[in-house]
């Protein structure tokens, strides 16, 4: 399970919690993006399936540092 983000360090490990249906999964920072404005993240699509986004393609999601 990876992601992107623009500025953790890769190998962050992240708790992502779709606000919407209280699914959560966790994932590792390996890559860099997305680089559109207003996202904060860019799930692969494993991670995508297991929140529920694979029809809205977006959603509100909070972020936690997993240690």
């Amino acid at each position: 399970m990876t992601a992107a983000h623009r500025y953790l360090p890769f190998g962050t490990r992240l708790r992502v919690v779709n606000e919407k249906n209280g699914r959560s999964v966790v994932v590792r920072v390996n890559d860099r993006g997305p680089f559109t404005r207003n996202r904060i993240i860019d799930l692969a699509k494993g991670p995508a399936q297991e929140l529920g986004l694979t029809s809205t393609g977006t959603a509100y999601v909070s972020l936690h540092r997993v240690e």
